[in-house]
């Protein structure tokens, strides 16, 4: 007994030493880098592309890169990020050429955009959005706004502040969230006259999956559809006063979900705010006014399609 009892303790401390290291290893690490792909890349600048660049922009960046302060794309502390994943800033991505990304090429823009590797080759985690998905017109048209003229992006000296990752985004960086793939084709604009297709373009490329599945940390990025709890809701970001605004269901469930919902309740919640003349958005969510009608009644139509998941979750109250 005695010599079971001894080497059990062994064992136990093989086990914990074993651990501690690991730990060590990850926190000192940090957030793990990447040999950087240099591709010869030039986009065709035109007022259509930076017109259409400044709508994607609106849509998905400058909601976490806007600092209301500056009126630019300088950055900002993203309280809503939930806790476990450290202290997160977004960055300077206007025109400054010390700050910003005013000396980045259209290919490292690209590169950083399709997978996640900025051009020192460090890797930029999960709460940044990327477009593995997303059109190369489109991709085009993004990269044609960021070296634009527009106001939004002009230069800025407001200097970057270093994000603080907690150990979980390190760990979740080198085990499970890695770096995604330069696509191997071309990537087409949707079927504009589908509006389930260009539905599902929406959802994928505006992150709507990311926040109303069930946890940011069983995302599937590349294959949205296979996230766990897929538009089901029950994620946790933060609001303005660090409190958990709980995300809902967006399925056909018809208890649960939006199943008993019209298309014109949904386009003035998604798109305006509203419901029955209350407000319907709980920060950090906030309506998408640069959709179209028509791009709003394409996520509703592409909604309908997926699958009901019964998930009853509680509507965060308004501070």
């Amino acid at each position: 007994m005695k010599k079971f009892l001894k080497y059990l303790l062994i064992i136990i401390g093989i086990i914990v030493v074993i651990g501690i290291a690991g730990f060590s290893f990850i926190e000192i690490r940090g957030i793990p880098s990447y040999e950087v792909k240099k591709i010869d890349y030039k986009v065709d600048v035109t007022p259509e592309r930076v017109e259409r660049g400044k709508k994607l922009a609106l849509l998905l960046c400058a909601n976490c890169h806007k600092d209301n302060a500056t009126g630019k794309l300088t950055g900002r502390l993203m309280g809503e990020a939930p806790a476990e994943f450290g202290k997160i800033y977004s960055q300077n991505i206007t025109q400054d050429k010390q700050y910003g990304i005013g000396t980045w090429t259209d290919g490292e823009l690209l590169y950083l955009l399709r997978t996640g590797i900025k051009r020192d080759g460090k890797y930029a985690p999960p709460y940044m959005a990327k477009l593995p998905h997303m059109a190369d017109e489109d991709i085009n048209s993004v990269i044609a706004f960021l070296h634009s003229d527009d106001p939004l992006v002009a230069a800025n000296a407001t200097p970057d502040q270093p994000c603080d990752p907690a150990f979980l985004t390190k760990f979740l960086c080198l085990v499970a969230f890695k770096p995604f793939p330069m696509p191997e084709g071309k990537i087409a604009m949707p079927d504009t006259n589908n509006a389930k297709e260009l539905g599902k373009y929406l959802v994928f490329n505006l992150d709507c999956y990311a926040c109303h599945s069930a946890d940011y940390k069983t995302n599937d990025y590349l294959n949205p559809e296979k996230s766990v709890g897929y538009l089901g809701g029950g994620n946790k970001p933060l609001n303005e006063q660090g409190k958990v605004v709980v995300t809902q269901n967006l399925t056909p469930d018809e208890e649960t979900g939006i199943g008993k919902w019209t298309e014109d309740r949904f386009v003035n919640a998604v798109k305006n705010g509203m419901m029955e003349g209350q407000p319907a958005l709980r920060y950090p969510m906030i309506p998408f006014i640069y959709l179209t009608d028509r791009e709003a009644k394409s996520i509703y139509a592409y909604l309908r399609t997926v699958p009901a998941l019964k998930n009853n979750v509680p509507r965060s109250a308004f501070e």
